[in-house]
């Protein structure tokens, strides 16, 4: 009987913290984490999730779609995966956007690959009618065909703070922050930029600034990077948790290191 309530209850506790990510709470002083803040309101994320978050908005933008379909990409990877690119899913279903591959979608590894999933994402919404205009859980659904689809209606308002966060219309809006490793880390600029090329393409202009300043903020950990720089900010892993600071020499382009 015991060994029943404590599953139980380590069941509600799992169910209380996935279902109030993406909610505004405080930020978190410790572990690793990242915060979106825009006038519209402000979010915690997991590092992961915030990858994810910046990965489908640098599709988004080399595809050159409006920010309305970012809106309708995000109601619908919180819906399905919150965020998170999961191995598993309901029958075969697998990824961010929790896509079938026995429904022509790709294979279990394109799927769980977030530049992939997102661009199958966005190329199938590309083909629903006026999906602009369409409420943004009718053009989800359009596009995923789920058993209910009045549920990414939920997400509409995380959906838009996220949307001006990972764009870049809002600067300054995502800060990570985690405990520094410990043992020697060696920062991979290079690998980094590679990475952001394959979601966002060539262009870096400064139109797209804040964009790709936040894709690096996000995956600084895993590049091992210590610091973005770009319009007279600059965000340091080693003080991550105090966001976006004044740097001494304001730079034109997005620079890391």
């Amino acid at each position: 009987m015991t060994v029943v309530v404590i599953v139980a209850l380590l069941g509600a506790a799992i169910f209380y913290g996935a279902y109030h990510l993406l909610k505004r709470t405080k930020p978190f002083a410790l572990g690793e984490h990242c915060m979106v803040k825009t006038p519209d309101g402000t979010l915690d994320l997991d590092i992961e999730q915030a990858q994810v978050a910046a990965t489908i908005a640098a599709v988004a933008v080399r595809r050159r779609l409006p920010e309305r379909a970012l809106q309708i990409a995000y109601v619908t990877a919180i819906q399905e995966s919150k965020l998170a690119n999961l191995p598993y899913g309901d029958r075969d279903s697998v990824g961010v956007f929790q896509q079938r591959p026995s429904m022509g979608w790709g294979t279990r590894e394109q799927l769980q690959d977030p530049v992939y999933a997102a661009r199958k994402f966005f190329a199938a919404l590309e083909k629903v009618r006026h999906y602009t205009t369409l409420p943004l859980h009718e053009a989800a659904q359009a596009v995923q065909r789920s058993a209910d689809g009045s549920a990414y209606a939920e997400h509409e308002y995380n959906a838009r703070i996220l949307s001006a966060a990972f764009s870049g219309r809002v600067p300054q809006a995502v800060h990570c922050w985690y405990p520094p490793s410990d043992k020697p880390v060696t920062p991979q600029p290079e690998a980094a930029r590679k990475q952001l090329v394959r979601a966002l393409g060539t262009d870096s202009s400064t139109k797209r600034g804040w964009l790709i300043a936040a894709w690096y903020v996000t995956y600084a950990q895993k590049y091992g990077l210590r610091q973005v720089r770009y319009e007279g900010v600059t965000w340091t892993a080693e003080s991550g948790h105090d966001g976006w600071r004044k740097a001494t020499k304001p730079v034109a382009t997005v620079q890391i290191a």
